[in-house]
């Protein structure tokens, strides 16, 4: 018995925090804000966006701060008495330490002029725990055995990536400043040739309606398989990247880089993707693929062809490539073969949606234009292709696949489709869709709508200017281009067999 009153009777000893971890906190920094808030009606005004009950450690103050949050949503007055009414209407006054530890916090505080500055500490604090918690679960499970670790690494990834876009706050700005920004951009634009504030496409009656592809926006470019989606990104990839040495990202997550490689060789080059793909090429072509061998290798095309790609991965690598490498656009293809953040969604629809969301955020931050290549429902395929109107196989917002965010962030919407592969091979006007393209513009946010026709030359999938007029074969033959006669294959004389003339055209 003596020995166990000895045990009762023995002081307990203090921890020697030298030994061990505590959670990152700042008592009585919290003590000194829910103080300031009770002091000053309009302090909660200016910390609401930065603090929430979670970012306060003191279980207590969690609650504290919650019935000052009810009271200032309710645009009732915030002092001792109200908070200390609040607290007694949810049950909670006794469990905070009455009145009593209310008139302590008020007590000590003389001022509310360091608010924002102590509010900014206990977020950083928050923020901290919060990482704690996430490196630790992640830990436990790293440990586990029988846990997949490649689906580790993609909750990992989703994780992090929300706890980043929870905590990326941006202040508001005076207009002042952004009217100037403004007045710039036009009048840069008005030194620029045609207008154009944004990349060019290299597609000039697409630039005259966009004045080009403008930065922080999100390209949406539809249309159903075999419109040729891909064929027009990599047009774009050779007018920006190879003719104007813009860097470029390409993230291909339906075709290999070196597929992707034959056929910008097949629009550069103007080879066949047949004669590519069996490397039987002629003189001729094998002189064409030699000249524009080292302009291709030398380009600033950057290509990246992870599958499944998440969203998480496409921002860090995006922010790498426009830091490192000066990267003006990023192209994907395309939007519905991403995965999210890493977590479980209810639905395709939510993860479509929460990736279209990303991927207009991302545009923001890094402030160049997104362009996401994007499928279409198979509603377009039911329409009878003779009705008119909104009906017909062309393409419209509706259509959209998966989700209808994808509409909703878009700045811009581009419908991509080929009249001729639906065997219309007259529009309503009676004129030829033979080898032509409709570039639908059916959503701008910072312009008009509007049709814009370009050349589609189906032997090299590549888009082409109308202006760079053609005869669309009808015999398998080939095409007649105006490039002949200002890019002459150089070395080859007037008489060689092997020498373009008005029926092939130069690459």
């Amino acid at each position: 018995m003596a020995d166990s009153k000895t045990r009762k009777q023995r002081p307990t000893q203090p921890i020697n925090t030298a030994y061990g971890h505590l959670q990152p906190q700042a008592l009585e920094i919290e003590k000194a804000v829910l103080g300031a808030l009770m002091m000053d009606t309009d302090a909660y005004a200016v910390v609401c966006e930065i603090l929430h009950p979670s970012s306060f450690y003191e279980p207590r103050n969690q609650k504290i701060y919650s019935a000052i949050e009810t009271l200032s949503m309710s645009q009732h007055p915030v002092d001792m008495l109200t908070v200390a009414e609040q607290l007694e209407k949810d049950g909670e006054l006794e469990n905070v330490g009455g009145p009593a530890y209310l008139g302590e916090l008020t007590s000590d505080v003389a001022s509310s002029a360091h608010v924002v500055y102590h509010a900014k500490i206990l977020a950083q604090k928050s923020l901290a725990r919060e990482l704690i918690t996430y490196s630790s679960k992640i830990e436990t499970k790293a440990f586990d055995e029988t846990v997949d670790i490649n689906e580790l690494m993609q909750e990992a990834e989703g994780d992090l990536f929300e706890l980043s876009q929870t905590n990326m706050k941006q202040d508001y700005r005076q207009i002042g400043p952004v009217i100037e920004e403004a007045e710039a951009s036009i009048r840069k634009a008005a030194e620029t040739k045609g207008g154009l504030t944004g990349l060019p496409s290299g597609f000039t009656k697409l630039d005259d309606v966009t004045a080009g592809w403008q930065s922080s926006d999100l390209i949406i470019v539809a249309g159903r398989p075999a419109m040729g989606k891909t064929s027009f990104a990599l047009s774009l990839v050779k007018n920006i990247a190879i003719d104007m040495n813009n860097p470029i990202a390409f993230f291909s997550l339906e075709m290999s880089s070196k597929q992707l490689a034959n056929r910008l060789i097949s629009q550069v080059c103007e080879i066949p993707g047949h004669n590519i793909l069996t490397g039987q090429l002629t003189q001729l072509e094998w002189t064409r693929l030699d000249r524009h061998l080292d302009l291709m290798q030398k380009s600033p095309i950057y290509v990246d062809d992870t599958p499944q790609l998440n969203i998480f991965e496409l921002r860090t690598k995006a922010r790498r490539l426009v830091k490192n490498e000066g990267v003006k656009m990023i192209i994907i293809d395309y939007l519905q073969l991403m995965t999210g953040t890493g977590k479980h969604f209810g639905s395709r629809q939510e993860e479509v949606s929460t990736i279209s969301q990303s991927l207009k955020g991302l545009a923001k931050e890094l402030d160049i234009p997104i362009l996401a290549l994007s499928q279409l429902n198979r509603d377009v395929e039911k329409r009878d292709a003779k009705s008119s109107g909104s009906e017909g196989k062309r393409p419209q917002l509706s259509d959209l696949r998966e989700s209808g965010a994808i509409e909703q962030d878009a700045d811009m919407v581009i419908f991509v489709h080929r009249p001729e592969y639906y065997k219309i091979y007259e529009d309503e006007n009676g004129n030829s869709t033979r080898g032509k393209a409709q570039i639908i513009i059916a959503k701008h946010r910072k312009g008009a709508t509007k049709d814009v026709m370009l050349n589609f030359r189906s032997e090299f999938t590549a888009f082409q200017n109308e202006d760079a007029s053609y005869v669309p074969p009808t015999d398998g033959g080939t095409f007649s281009s105006k490039m002949n006669d200002d890019f002459p294959v150089p070395g080859l004389p007037d008489d060689d067999p092997f020498k373009p003339n008005t029926n092939e055209a130069a690459f």
